[in-house]
């Protein structure tokens, strides 16, 4: 029956000449500034709950492996915001306002990058950055940056884990990185990555302060800048969507002002924006299924920035460089509505349970002997169980039910597939897949909580060759609505390929096209 995928992680330390170790593991960066003794933590100026919880994060580590740390940061204004003084106070932040960087023997800035616009620069004997931003400087061995990630907290907070510092031991700590992730995802609206996601469901934090951080968050005049964006708010008749500039503020006053506009009956989907340190802030709605909010933020931050978030709300970061060099004298008001009017025009709808496709048009072809994984959702989950399965490319819902098994890709993508189908397409064999993945997925049961790491459950298997697929490069962009799940849709953009199984003219889904040139060959 194969066997259960055993991942081992090899580290290779080694000493450099300064004495400091260096690994082979990025996850292990922290251990690499175990030789300094003085270590200074700078985040960014006017610091927001991420840049504090973050650096809060790093100081307690060092600290704790016995180095002399400090936390600064500097500016023309001091930490004001009721929030933010609040969190300082009741979490115990050794945050402290400097005017000249104190004695270090490294400055590590943590939720920014130094020499950046919106901190400020000190000059120091050794300088390392830990950040979630797009890098907007040539990279070293001493960045650490996930861009990915929707906060800091949760990139510092990962490191903290790979190096074993006892996060819940701490729930002044467990309680700021959540705020910190809190914040800068908009309440978690535009929170998109697993690992955000895992950081957020498996913190131990104060509820009661929490739930006092986040109602001290609006202020009469961040009301003043949201009333007056709503009254400027510009909406296209034709695709039904609207855009609305605000001035510069938090950005939850951005969800504040997309969340009102989506309920207006005329409007399927809208985009909020503001001017920030180096770029602009974007939030994103969608009330209709045929339109994702966290796919309509990463279509307008491709190339530009960043995007993100569930399928109704989501959110983005355009930075001001890479904007101006690509679409230089364009206002960022006119750029999203010709941007967003080109997406809803740019992809064609399908719906899988319901589409007739013309076979004349495809060609015909076979799975290869490519090794992944399967895992039968009934050998660790109850029958009858509604569970959420996590994956890079987002999460899905679904119920167990008998012979509903889980495919693994030799990425890490996951699908469902009936044991039926599975037995008249696969074999197991013995041996281990070959496997490159950014995330392991996940399961949680959605009852009692608890997550299962797909992987222990996995068995290793191949294709038989008896089944065949017919699929056809993709000349335009397609949305498919699959038949097991008609209301999320999977996206292909051009170049990548529609495939529907020989033996189910209904099974219609898309392959990424790298992925379908390693798993499929034409069969003549």
């Amino acid at each position: 029956m194969g066997e259960n995928l055993r991942i081992v992680l090899e580290i290779d330390e080694k000493e450099n000449e300064n004495g400091n170790t260096t690994l082979d593991d990025d996850r292990l960066f922290l251990k690499k500034f175990h030789g300094y003794s003085k270590i200074c933590i700078q985040c960014h100026d006017n610091p927001d709950a991420d840049a504090l919880a973050s650096g809060y994060a790093l100081y307690r580590y060092f600290e704790s492996c016995k180095k002399q740390a400090e936390f600064i940061y500097t500016g023309h204004n001091q930490i004001t915001k009721p929030n933010l003084v609040m969190m300082v106070k009741e979490l115990g932040i050794p945050v402290k306002y400097v005017k000249e960087l104190p004695e270090c023997d490294i400055l590590i800035t943590a939720d920014c990058q130094y020499g950046a616009g919106n901190v400020t620069k000190f000059e120091a004997k050794a300088v390392a950055m830990i950040d979630h931003h797009q890098c907007g400087i040539i990279q070293n061995e001493n960045y650490y940056i996930r861009s990915s990630l929707g906060s800091c907290s949760t990139v510092v907070w990962d490191l903290l884990r790979a190096a074993g510092f006892d996060i819940d031991a701490d729930i002044n700590l467990s309680t700021a990185l959540y705020y910190g992730l809190y914040s800068d995802t908009n309440q978690f609206e535009e929170i998109y990555h697993p690992l955000d996601k895992d950081m957020r469901d498996s913190l131990n934090i104060n509820e009661p302060l929490l739930f006092r951080l986040m109602n001290t968050n609006l202020s009469l005049k961040e009301l003043d800048i949201a009333s007056t964006a709503l009254t400027k708010q510009v909406y296209c008749k034709e695709n039904k969507f609207s855009v609305i500039e605000a001035s510069q503020c938090d950005p939850n006053i951005l969800g504040i002002i997309s969340d009102f506009v989506i309920q207006v009956e005329e409007v399927n989907t809208c985009v909020a924006f503001n001017p920030n340190p180096g770029g602009y802030k974007l939030s994103a709605r969608s009330c209709i299924k045929e339109v994702k909010a966290n796919e309509l933020a990463e279509y307008l931050c491709e190339g530009i920035g960043n995007g993100g978030g569930h399928l109704a709300k989501a959110g983005g970061f355009i930075a001001d460089n890479l904007f101006n060099k690509k679409y230089n004298n364009m206002s960022m008001k006119d750029y999203l509505i010709k941007k967003i009017n080109k997406y809803h025009n740019d992809f064609e709808v399908i719906y899988a349970k319901t589409y007739n496709i013309d076979m004349q048009e495809l060609s015909k072809y076979q799975k290869k002997d490519v090794v992944i994984g399967v895992a039968a959702a009934s050998d660790f989950i109850k029958e009858g169980t509604p569970v959420l399965v996590r994956t890079l490319e987002g999460d899905v819902n679904l119920k167990v039910e008998e012979g509903l098994y889980f495919m693994i890709g030799i990425e890490g993508e996951v699908y469902p597939i009936r044991k039926e189908k599975f037995d008249r397409t696969y074999k197991y064999i013995d041996g281990t897949p070959d496997m490159i993945m950014e995330y392991a997925p996940t399961v949680r049961d959605n009852i009692c909580g608890n997550v299962y790491q797909l992987m222990e459950y996995m068995k290793t298997c191949v294709a038989t060759g008896k089944s065949m697929v017919y699929a056809k490069e993709l000349e335009t962009n397609i949305k498919v609505f699959t038949s097991w799940d008609e209301t999320k849709y999977y996206c292909g953009m051009k170049g990548d390929f529609l495939v529907v199984r020989e033996d189910d003219p209904h099974d219609i889904y898309v392959v990424r096209r790298d992925i379908f040139f390693k798993t499929y060959k034409e069969v003549f």
